[in-house]
């Protein structure tokens, strides 16, 4: 069977682009959940999720989700 060089490149092109959306996925559900209190605005915990990550409220990661709390 043969394919065209333009099937071959759209495949090569879809290999990649779901390679891309995977490491995206990844890397977003690696990123650590800083709880943070709406009334003192103040950290109240630190949530991680990739192994070996140990982030506290002193220790605050460079990228995380911030999430309001009471």
């Amino acid at each position: 069977m043969k394919f065209s060089k333009s099937t071959l490149f759209i495949g090569a092109l879809t290999i990649i682009g779901i390679g891309f959306t995977a490491a995206s996925v990844n890397s977003m559900l690696s990123i650590p959940d800083v709880k943070v209190s709406y009334s003192t605005n103040e950290c109240i915990g630190v949530t991680n999720y990739a192994e070996g990550d140990a982030y506290t409220c002193s220790n605050l990661p460079p990228k995380y989700n911030h999430i309001w709390v009471k």
